[in-house]
């Protein structure tokens, strides 16, 4: 499959009624990101920028969506899309400065180029994982959808993105919920330098649009009035009859990928065809040709962009590099929020694990008109163990979504919902399957509000846990996968009282939170829960026994497990229950240290990189003069999780833990 230039010798002009102003507002447009790029790559030979992304060739179809759509309508953009920035008026000092890494940028210089957002721009930005903003998109779209909104999302894709997983997740979800998204494919040839033959085995991507039950439209990218009309007559459409449409924008590169990696790689005949096709000088031609800009109005505009592009460049340039401040640092990790615990009424019910978390996923729907869950099978079936039985028939299928199988979609969807002001919450059918999604987690949610301010309000509930027999895929303790992730909150509470109030807590902030609910649990244990609304305190530690002779410091299942073990062995201990993972509890810690001496930490999870080694380190660091014997810790053994009961009890960590707890002791 060769991918050369469609009517090479020209560009066909269609006008249609656009009036002077709007071609003349076009052109206007569509020289900024050109006369900008000129300036950056002689910016960058003089080492007075570090990187470029280039969008040389390709301006014409940021340029045409961009002024297509709504000013409040969200656009997502990626490397070859600096015009949606311009095209937004969005300051070109700010720009400018951005890609310097000052503190004028839109993102303090913590980020680069194009990976940053601005709501009042309404651009939501990329990350360099590509796929995953597509995901982000249809969460928007929804979040527009729920509203009653008559708005359209639009989000581009690479050709070489498309062969990520999170392409096909994207559309699949869009098209399974008719979201109004408007699904751009720049189809340039490469992914960086690897050929559209080597990425995929179909030739266009408008064959692959039925296959989703969607609606495909191949339009020629470097024309820009046959993109804004395209991209204009779609939004409309889809404004009031919303489903996802995938536009294909045929198109090409003209240089590298980056700057340093050049364009050997592409055939001579392929630039010269191509080169014929320039978007912005063809357009030129055409309006002069027309009679529509004069070569006096071309003169005109060109020296006024470029005043315009020289005059931010000084300010930018002009700004101080970044001055490191350890304080804001730290405190950008998280959207603000500061806790305010609701204390529980007096009246309690004796309750299941399980009946606590429901009643506070409940409580919070009804607190929260703006709460969505999303999962699998959480709706008429009531999720796999029917935490969610009843809730769409209380709050309605909108706010209760099934959702397909691809988890990276729907943790990106709630995201995209947040932008909008929506509160998610995404159950993982089990703790395991959130590898699928991870991505999501660790580079989106985590990363978003250090990186650009953006709060990702989503809470993810992590069945977890082995004890079932169910072998390695549905048994893992997997939460020191994100204890190392700033960013993200964990909480994992171990009895009803905290399943409750702790759920509460994570779905009134802001900040994203994976919930870890140990399956095992779920019906196993009760004990009085307040029947009113009420939060615990995140970050705060909770001792579930007190003694004199050692401390135990553990979590979830392991507080059941220290308990049972205590009372066999007649042994006076402290069992701290953390609760709280990220941020965890240093004071409480400290304490139970300095009172006992004595330490031994206890975790389900393997043993090995757990977070009982960060702590247990911490503890030789900070309170070394308090201790009076090693630090131990026990946890599972360092294989994945067996299936046959027997192997499943020798992997876990309770025998061995009784043994160290004798050791501890006797030290």
């Amino acid at each position: 499959m060769e991918f050369t230039a469609p009517n090479a010798q020209k560009l066909t002009f269609d006008r249609k009624n656009f009036s002077d102003a709007t071609l003349i507002k076009l052109y206007e447009s569509l020289l900024v990101p050109r006369r900008i790029e000129e300036k950056m790559l002689i910016l960058l030979r003089q080492g007075r920028i570090s990187k470029w992304f280039s969008g040389w060739g390709q301006e014409a179809i940021s340029i045409g969506a961009v002024h297509a759509l709504a000013a409040d309508e969200f656009i997502l953009p990626m490397h070859r899309n600096l015009g949606i920035f311009t095209g937004r008026d969005m300051p070109l000092e700010r720009l400018f400065a951005q890609f310097q890494g000052k503190e004028l940028g839109f993102t303090k210089g913590r980020d680069r180029s194009f990976h940053f957002g601005s709501i009042e721009h309404h651009i939501v930005g990329m990350i360099s994982h590509l796929g995953p903003q597509l995901a982000i998109a249809d969460g928007i779209a929804l979040g527009h959808k729920l509203a009653g909104e008559k708005k359209v999302t639009l989000v581009f894709s690479g050709d070489g993105a498309s062969s990520e997983g999170d392409f096909h997740e994207g559309l699949n979800v869009a098209a399974v919920w008719k979201l109004p998204v408007i699904f751009v494919v720049e189809h340039n040839g490469y992914g960086l330098s690897t050929p559209s033959e080597e990425q995929f085995a179909f030739q266009y991507f408008t064959e692959k649009g039925p296959g989703y039950g969607m609606e495909t439209v191949r339009i020629q990218g470097n024309n820009v009035l046959e993109v804004y009309d395209t991209i204009l007559r779609l939004a409309e459409d889809l404004r009031e009859n919303p489903r996802p449409i995938l536009v294909e924008a045929i198109t090409f590169r003209m240089r590298g990928h980056e700057e340093a990696s050049g364009t050997k790689y592409v055939p001579k005949f392929m630039m010269d065809e191509w080169g014929q096709l320039d978007p912005v000088d063809r357009y030129e031609d055409y309006l002069i040709s027309e009679g529509i800009l004069t070569p006096a109005e071309q003169e005109k505009i060109n020296q006024q962009v470029k005043k315009s592009i020289n005059d931010a460049l000084e300010i930018a340039f002009a700004e101080e590099a970044v001055t490191p401040d350890l304080a804001l640092e730290l405190q950008d990790v998280y959207a603000p929020f500061t806790q305010t615990v609701v204390e529980p009424g007096a009246e309690t019910t004796e309750k299941r694990f399980i009946d606590a978390i429901s009643d506070g996923l409940r409580e919070s729907m009804e607190k929260y008109p703006n709460l969505v869950l999303m999962g699998q099978d959480i709706g008429e079936y009531g999720g796999v163990f029917k935490i969610t039985d009843g809730f769409k028939a209380q709050f309605g299928g909108d706010r209760v979504r099934n959702t397909p199988l691809c988890e990276s979609a729907i943790l990106g969807a709630g995201l995209g919902l947040s932008i909008k002001g929506y509160k998610a919450m995404v159950e993982m059918q089990f703790a395991d399957f959130v590898s699928v999604g991870f991505n999501q987690i660790v580079n989106n949610l985590a990363k978003i509000h250090y990186r650009w301010g953006q709060a990702a309000d989503v809470v993810i509930r992590m069945p977890t846990g082995a004890g079932t027999a169910a072998g390695p895929f549905h048994s893992q303790s997997n939460e020191a996968w994100f204890f190392h992730t700033p960013g993200l909150k964990i909480v994992y509470p171990s009895n009803p009282h905290d399943a409750k109030g702790l759920l509460n807590a994570a779905l009134e902030d802001p900040n994203p939170y994976l919930y870890f609910e140990h399956k095992m649990l779920y019906r196993s244990i009760s004990g009085p829960v307040p029947n009113d609304y009420y939060t615990v305190e995140v970050g705060k530690a909770a001792l579930a026994a007190t003694g004199t002779q050692a401390s135990i410091i553990t979590y979830g299942m392991g507080v059941h497990w220290a308990t049972k073990v205590v009372e066999e062995l007649g042994i006076s201990a402290d069992i701290l229950d953390l609760r709280t993972l990220l941020p965890w509890d240093k004071e409480a810690v400290a304490e139970t240290v300095k009172k006992t001496g004595k330490v031994i930490f206890l975790q389900e999870d393997t043993l090995t990189g757990g977070i009982g080694a960060e702590i247990c380190a911490w503890i030789s660091e900070h309170c070394f003069a308090d201790i009076d014997a090693p630090v131990m810790r026990e946890g599972s053994l360092d294989t994945p999780v067996p299936f046959a009961p027997n192997l499943e009890k020798q992997f876990l960590p309770v025998d061995r833990f009784n043994l160290k707890l004798q050791e501890l002791i006797a030290f």
